[in-house]
């Protein structure tokens, strides 16, 4: 998938739009993401001024995002109808940092896939070295549930 498909999937843009292609997918097992990681992107202005570093959170959304294509494309859910919302994260680590002009690979593989809970294991690598890695929990919910 290509940016202009992924944003016809996912509701975020710019600036919290983190993939920006799928590599790989298996709907029902696993998904493979990347994300160009450039100095343009505005939260290195302050993390840190001289000392640009990825912040672990966004790696974590980036993932999340990717996570969230798996569970749309794997689920056949309605775009525009539904919205994947990040429900939990356990045993998330940082390994390496992650810097402006690396290109973050974003792993997915499904441990469990329900319209009410899924679970993904998440790893993020640069250059093939592990990055990051988390378990992810996201559930989809109609987006009138979620309107006040």
């Amino acid at each position: 998938m290509d940016i202009l498909e992924i944003m016809q999937v996912l509701p975020h843009r710019y600036p919290l739009l983190l993939v920006d292609r799928i590599l790989e997918m298996e709907p029902g097992k696993r998904i493979v993401g990347l994300k160009n990681v450039s100095i343009n992107e505005p939260y290195f202005q302050g993390h840190f001024p001289g000392f640009p570093l990825m912040p672990g959170v966004y790696i974590l959304e980036a993932l999340a995002q990717v996570g969230g294509i798996l569970m749309i494309k794997s689920l056949g859910l309605e775009i525009g109808k539904y919205a994947v919302v990040f429900a939990g994260i356990d045993d998330a680590r940082f390994k390496k940092p992650v810097y402006p002009g690396d290109q973050l690979i974003l792993e997915l593989e499904v441990i469990s896939l329900k319209k009410s809970l899924s679970k993904m294991k998440g790893t993020a690598k640069v250059d093939n070295q592990v990055v990051a890695e988390a378990i992810l929990y996201a559930s989809a919910r109609e987006l009138a549930q979620l309107k006040r």
